[in-house]
């Protein structure tokens, strides 16, 4: 079981619908209890930083989503959900992200002349080949964008796709069971719902594996 974590951010039916479409069980979770009864986590995220910090701790899953993230149970933050995974975002100074891991938040240049935010498709460059999150991702491929802001890891190792606008810039993350996303992969089509695929995939493995341990 998938749970999506509803804390009153835009409309998650689309990623929901996505894992549906690729056979996925999805739920939306919106209390600690119900996170603790899925296999596998989605965070999306849209809008500004600052607000989405805000609704995620006035939900009373803050904890719960910071515990999981760094767990080794599947996780899959989408658009303003990867940002939320670091420490802060220039969007909103001196409001901080839950710091899974290092690095900020920043804003596109504007010397490149380019519009922003950036909406529409880009491609993708694989930096991490083989990770089992990415399978069937190559490099070309298209995915869907829309932000102003990019992440800036402070660990290199952690980026799994870059892209670019103007300036190279993190599309994706990986590490173990935990993968996030800058484009959304609910809107990208046939990539997009690849990568979908491939983290209900690892949810279902998940599930079986602890019937297992359990039994």
């Amino acid at each position: 079981m998938i749970g999506i974590v509803d804390y009153d951010i835009g409309n998650l039916r689309s990623v929901q619908k996505a894992f549906q479409h690729v056979g996925g069980e999805a739920v939306f979770v919106r209390t600690p209890e119900e996170i603790a009864r899925v296999d596998a986590l989605v965070l999306p995220g849209v809008g500004a930083f600052g607000d989405c910090v805000r609704c995620l701790a006035k939900s009373g899953m803050w904890n719960d989503v910071l515990a999981w993230a760094k767990s080794e149970r599947p996780f899959f933050g989408i658009c303003v959900g990867f940002q939320m995974l670091f420490e802060s975002s220039e969007e909103a100074p001196g409001q901080p992200g839950l710091g899974v891991f290092a690095g900020e938040v920043r804003r596109f240049s504007d010397k490149h002349k380019l519009k922003i935010p950036q909406i529409g498709w880009n491609t993708v460059t694989v930096r991490q080949p083989g990770v089992p999150l990415l399978a069937e991702i190559a490099t070309g491929d298209f995915f869907y964008f829309v932000h102003s802001y990019y992440v800036a890891p402070k660990d290199a190792s952690l980026v799994a796709l870059e892209s670019d606008y103007g300036d190279t810039f993190t599309a994706a993350i990986a590490r173990g069971n935990l993968v996030a996303t800058q484009f959304h992969p609910e809107k990208s089509q046939r990539s997009g719902l690849q990568m979908v695929k491939n983290f209900a995939a690892l949810s279902e493995r998940t599930a079986a594996d602890s019937k297992i341990v359990t039994a």
